[in-house]
Parts: C-alpha cells; sequence; structure tokens
C-alpha cells in the first residue's frame, strides 16, 4: 500500500474537555546532518489509550525520548503534563517501560522490590507504605501474572518475565500518565491479557493516558481510541476502524495485518 493515501486526521473535539498530558508540535530531530523527525504533531489526553506504530527505523522510540525530555529537538516542542519535560517536578505522574530496561546481572532485588519501588516516587520513600499501597503492589504484580515468582530475585527470571515485572512497576505507581515502548515483546498470550485488563483499568477508573508504542496490537485492538502511524512524519492519526478503512485487515498478527503492512510501507 502506498502510504500517501494515508492522511492525519485532526484531533477529536470530544477530547477537547480533557487535560492534555503528552503533546508535541512541529518536532523535529535528527543525528548528524539526517533528519530522522520532521514536523512531527502528537497528542495524548487523560482518559485515552493511542497506539503508536511504524515500520522498523521509523523513529519511534526517538520521539519517545524527545517526548519524555532525553533528546531536544532541532525544532518545534514537546509538552509534558503541558510544560517542558526537563521542567516537570512530580515525575511520579509517569509511568514508563522501555523497550529493553536495563538491569544489572548482580541485583539481588525480588519482583516484589522491584514493584514496590513504583509507589516510592512522591519523595516520601522513608516512611512505611500504606495497606492501600501494598494492595496495589500485590495486585500490580498479580496483574502480569508473576504473584507466584513475587519473592523470586529479578535476575533468576527470564527476559520476558523481567519486563512484566517493570511494567508491574509502572502499574504500581498509578501514574496520570503511562509510557510504553514495545512492552508484551516476549510476554505469552495469556499475560498480555492480564496486560491489557489492567491498562483499560488504569484508563476507565483512573483517568489515565497512555501512549503505547507496539507493532502488535492484537491483545488491545478493541480498547484503543486512536492509532498514530509514524514514519518520520505522521502518516495517520484516527480510529482503528478509519485504519481498517486506509486497508489494514486489523490490528493483529496475520500475515495480512498490521505488521507486515507496516513494514511495506514507502
Amino acid at each position: 500500500m502506498d502510504s500517501t493515501a494515508l492522511s492525519p486526521m485532526p484531533a477529536d473535539d470530544e477530547r477537547a474537555g480533557n487535560e492534555e498530558l503528552l503533546g508535541a508540535a512541529g518536532l523535529t530531530f535528527g543525528y548528524g546532518r539526517d533528519a530522522v523527525l520532521e514536523n512531527v504533531d502528537l497528542s495524548v489526553h487523560a482518559g485515552e489509550f493511542v497506539a503508536l506504530v511504524g515500520p522498523n527505523g521509523s523513529g519511534k522510540s526517538t520521539l519517545l525520548r524527545l517526548l519524555l525530555g532525553s533528546l531536544q529537538p532541532w525544532a518545534g516542542e514537546a509538552r509534558l503534563f503541558g510544560r517542558p519535560p526537563g521542567s516537570v517536578g512530580k515525575r511520579g505522574q509517569l509511568g514508563y517501560v522501555p523497550q529493553r530496561p536495563n538491569l544489572s546481572s548482580a541485583l539481588p532485588a525480588t519482583v516484589h522490590e522491584i514493584v514496590s519501588a513504583g509507589r516510592l516516587t512522591d519523595g516520601r520513600w522513608w516512611l512505611p507504605m500504606s495497606r492501600a499501597g501494598r494492595d496495589q503492589v500485590g495486585h500490580a504484580i498479580a496483574s502480569v501474572g508473576l504473584a507466584d515468582l513475587a519473592r523470586r530475585p529479578l535476575n533468576e527470571l527470564s527476559g520476558g518475565q523481567q519486563q512484566r515485572a517493570f511494567i508491574a512497576r509502572a502499574f504500581a505507581s498509578e501514574p496520570s500518565l503511562l509510557v510504553l515502548d514495545e512492552p508484551t515483546a516476549g510476554v505469552d498470550a495469556a499475560s498480555q491479557r492480564s496486560f491489557r485488563d489492567s491498562l483499560v483499568h488504569l484508563i476507565r477508573e483512573h483517568g489515565a493516558g497512555v501512549l503505547l508504542v507496539s507493532h502488535e496490537l492484537s491483545a488491545v485492538a478493541d480498547d484503543v481510541d486512536r492509532v498514530v502511524v509514524l514514519k518520520r512524519t505522521i502518516l495517520f492519526d484516527g480510529t482503528p476502524a478509519d485504519l481498517v478503512a486506509e486497508g489494514v485487515g486489523s490490528l493483529g498478527v496475520h500475515e495480512e495485518d498490521l505488521p507486515i503492512w507496516l513494514e511495506q510501507l514507502t
């Protein structure tokens, strides 16, 4: 499919009353002299579930680094909770799961300890955790299917299990904004379903906004509000139904579906 058939979609008026949690306006960035991203506009509002997709090398991870303040743009601006990312004080409002979390092989911390750290984001780490906090940690661990491994050292677990523990840590913080970069790569189908249920709970019950970067959206296909297709710039920003109308069979994993379609974009 020719990517020129895709067209950006203006923001839905129904979101106008919701707080913008994450945004980009005219964002441009590159390495050396080569631009990786050009004139990117993006927004994620409270209570909104946005999926960011694109072929390999399309700039997705670079865009996340700009949005979260670890890179500075050549042009344009990024906004985190309405402010430049570097000036945001309460980072506890943000839950972030990178594609490959760094983990020292010598780290003796257990799954429970890693996930509990998600509750220590308000600057009061010296105080005992409340009962509600302990319950939330347990719920987060169970939501990713690690209840039976909660007391195991994280460095004894498989890569997929470690990833699930970092997802649980983000859930435990009950963030206002959750940003996930390929969080379910290597995660089994049953855990992906639990992951989906926790995301939906976070959005519906807590009004959080979610930005999910993933090639594989089958677990959340019925829950995503918008799909944003990126390849250097935004090629499409609209509902899953609108994307299907552009020629995507579904948001699943079969040959005719999203991952293969993305790789064919030119």
